[in-house]
């Protein structure tokens, strides 16, 4: 799994972690796009058979072209179509521009700030993958920082109706991943203390069914913090099946139907009978 991506050819085959080294997905390779060192994670681009072009950092998946619609429809507009009138929102992470992307569909945002601590993602993203933020990071209501958001949020004051966290898991049976702050009550409390009292923060958790310790880990953690929370999930194939998703808020609930008439879409993603799944889904276990 730690193989040096020089090592992939054309026609050869990339194995990737979904829960550690006990359970992997493995890609035909068709072409080599990136493979950059960052002063903090290796980042590699690569274009399969199946997914399309895709992003790791770290030899962990982080989207992929085919899928990545699902991820970030589900991740942005479920909370967001749940409000009645958001105007500001925090993206922490993201620096792919996916989430920037799906916010700036929304006429009713009118300002959004992105951290991301890793420049070298976003411009190996917008060189090589740029129908991944199709314009969202050049929107002017977007203003991109580079920068560690425990940080930035420490020191922000203005409120924002939506946090969207899009930050790299914590990973089974590894250490010092560069997203471990941004796990934690501290970093969750000054999310609250931002967030207007209508507002959502939302951030992935994981596999619900390969790794539902991830879900019920972050799930405990906004419990803890957030005087309402709750739970959802979507299909995104090349996370290993599912993707879950966790909120939080001073009261408000995300929408369990499906908000008729509040669409920004066109989605690809999204529809009644996705939305449906996301609040109900099966049970594994």
């Amino acid at each position: 799994m730690d193989k040096d991506l020089t090592e992939f050819d054309a026609g050869q085959f990339l194995t990737y972690p979904i829960r550690s080294d006990k359970l992997t997905m493995t890609v035909k390779v068709s072409g080599r796009v990136a493979d950059h060192r960052s002063e903090f994670q290796r980042i590699e681009i690569v274009d399969t058979e199946v997914f399309g072009r895709m992003l790791l950092l770290d030899g962990h998946v982080q989207l992929a072209e085919f899928d990545e619609h699902a991820y970030h429809e589900a991740l942005v507009h479920v909370p967001l179509l749940s409000m009645e009138s958001p105007r500001r929102a925090l993206i922490v992470g993201g620096g792919d521009g996916g989430v920037a992307r799906e916010l700036a569909r929304d006429p009713r945002i009118e300002h959004v700030d992105m951290v991301e601590i890793d420049r070298a993602v976003v411009d190996l993203c917008r060189e090589h993958m740029p129908g991944l933020h199709a314009g969202g990071l050049d929107d002017p209501r977007v203003k991109v920082h580079i920068a560690d958001a425990f940080e930035f949020v420490k020191a922000a004051t203005e409120p924002y109706d939506l946090i969207v966290a899009d930050s790299t898991d914590v990973y089974e049976d590894e250490e010092g991943e560069l997203s471990a702050r941004l796990f934690t009550d501290a970093f969750y409390r000054d999310l609250l203390r931002l967030l207007t009292p209508t507002g959502f923060v939302v951030t992935q958790a994981d596999n619900p069914v390969f790794c539902p310790y991830s879900l019920a880990d972050v799930l405990e953690s906004f419990g803890r913090v957030f005087p309402s929370t709750g739970s959802y999930q979507a299909l995104v194939p090349s996370f290993g099946g599912v993707s879950a998703f966790v909120w939080g808020s001073q009261g408000p609930s995300i929408s369990r139907d499906w908000p008729q008439g509040r669409e920004t879409g066109p989605f690809s993603y999204l529809r009644p009978a996705t939305w449906q799944l996301a609040m109900d889904p099966p049970e594994w276990s």
